[in-house]
């Protein structure tokens, strides 16, 4: 591959590599060439990329080269891409970060995995993240710690944090990550990249689940992609979304298309307080001056209304769902019995209503995808006891869950989207909210911010 042609593909969108492909301008085997070697040179003050299946990845360029010269064409084929550790990738370490499944590895692909490469994707490895999938920092015994490319001395984000220090640091095009408690939105808020936890469901999860583990659909999870473009968004979701194998036997998936095409057309709320978390003052600065910006485009913003659900209640539900999720199995985890269960689904199935009231008034709801832009790495054990400094005061760490948790609990759709930098030279994420399985809206909007007002920006040296 020539300098000039590396360079005019190096940082393209998955979009654009698919586009040229398709047209001979590139080669598969070229682009994965370029993607291993970017890795090599980018990756190790990072350390995102931390399972490296190169030898595989360069055979399935190859045979991407061979179907691209039969004349197939497919939504990603011979596009190079990674994936969260914690996916199944046959023949590859899945250990969630934890020691004891440090030799583990997959016997089967996942079915979001299973889709990605019947679409031709190129797999060159996984990405890093914490133990268990339980913090906003990848550090764990297996693979060590993954810094965010805008400053190593901070968090990339968890739990798919080497997914979006990988994307930022121009390594990859597109990502495939997981979300529970802002595990999409929030790496992607940290190292200013795009993410998409879909509609709850929309993506079946089954092979991204700890080693082993083949049951049922866990509450709240979903698994979703990253990328550096909206649009690559947009693709990899008609990719990875549709009812599982044995539900498809019935049914199939026809997603709605954007509600508008115009940021004019756009009915948008701002929300920029919550009363169970706090949230930092460059964030709400960056998010009313969106708002500003958005108004004088056409549309028509509201700051306040009275059709949001109790936000301080809703947290309570989601924290007490999130907790028996996250503690399934656990020696000494209070569960609880079968009834109380059913009344925390009454009462998420209350505030999903009264959010689908919201958004017939409302098209997208813009939101801080985290009180806190990329805090420095916090090692301490008892995450219970860490703390984030906001506006000067400390604050507990899990009570910014509320952030993301808006969206979690109603099994709402949210992108997020970079929308500039802090004083300190950080970048600034959003979450857009959508309706329920209107997930081609809160990514159309974000596409519309990204052409009108600019998106993703490398970080300084990449």
């Amino acid at each position: 591959m020539s300098d000039t042609l590396t360079q005019d593909f190096a940082e393209a969108s998955a979009t654009r590599l698919v586009e040229a492909l398709a047209a001979g301008r590139v080669s598969a085997l070229e682009l994965a060439d370029a993607a291993i070697a970017r890795i090599e040179a980018r990756d190790g003050a990072i350390n995102a990329v931390v399972v490296r299946d190169f030898d595989r990845a360069r055979e399935a360029a190859r045979a991407a080269d061979a179907a691209l010269a039969r004349g197939e064409r497919r939504p990603l084929l011979g596009v190079p891409m990674t994936i969260k550790e914690a996916n199944w990738q046959v023949g590859t370490p899945t250990t969630w970060g934890m020691e004891m499944w440090r030799d583990w590895t997959a016997p089967v692909d996942g079915v979001g995995v299973s889709r990605l490469k019947a679409a031709g994707a190129v797999i060159l490895g996984k990405t890093n993240v914490p133990p268990m999938l339980a913090d906003w920092q990848s550090d764990n015994p297996v693979y060590g710690r993954t810094n965010n490319p805008w400053d190593l001395s901070r968090t990339p984000g968890g739990s798919s944090g080497g997914s979006g220090a990988a994307l930022a640091a121009g390594m990859v095009p597109l990502e495939f990550g997981s979300d529970i408690g802002g595990s999409i939105r929030i790496p992607s808020a940290f190292c200013g990249v795009y993410g998409h936890k879909p509609s709850y469901g929309l993506v079946p999860p089954r092979g991204h689940t700890p080693p082993g583990a083949d049951g049922t659909d866990v509450p709240l999870a979903v698994i979703g992609p990253m990328a550096r473009t909206a649009a690559d968004l947009d693709l990899a979701l008609g990719v990875l979304a549709g009812p599982s194998p044995e539900e498809a036997v019935g049914y199939s998936l026809a997603l709605r298309p954007p509600r508008h095409e115009r940021l004019a057309d756009f009915r948008v709320l701002i929300l920029d307080a919550h009363p169970m978390a706090k949230v930092d003052e460059e964030i709400v600065d960056a998010l009313h001056g969106l708002a500003d910006r958005l108004e004088d485009a056409g549309a028509r913003v509201d700051r306040q209304t009275d059709l949001l659900p109790d936000l301080s209640e809703a947290q309570m539900l989601y924290g007490a769902i999130l907790n028996v999720a996250m503690t399934r199995g656990q020696p000494g985890a209070r569960s609880p019995s079968a009834h109380e269960w059913m009344g925390l689904l009454d009462g998420q199935l209350d505030v999903r209503r009264q959010w689908a009231r919201l958004f017939e008034g409302f098209d997208v709801v813009l939101a801080p995808a985290l009180g806190s832009l990329a805090f420095p790495h916090d090692a301490s054990p008892d995450m219970g006891a860490r703390t984030l400094t906001l506006n000067g005061e400390a604050t507990r760490y899990f009570d910014q869950l509320a952030w993301p948790g808006m969206a979690t609990l109603a099994c709402l759709p949210a992108t997020a989207a970079p929308i500039g930098l802090s004083r300190a030279g950080l970048p600034i994420g959003i979450q857009i909210l959508g309706p329920h399985l209107e997930d081609r809206t809160p990514i159309a909007f974000a596409g519309l911010l990204e052409r009108e007002f600019g998106g993703f920006v490398a970080p300084p040296g990449y």
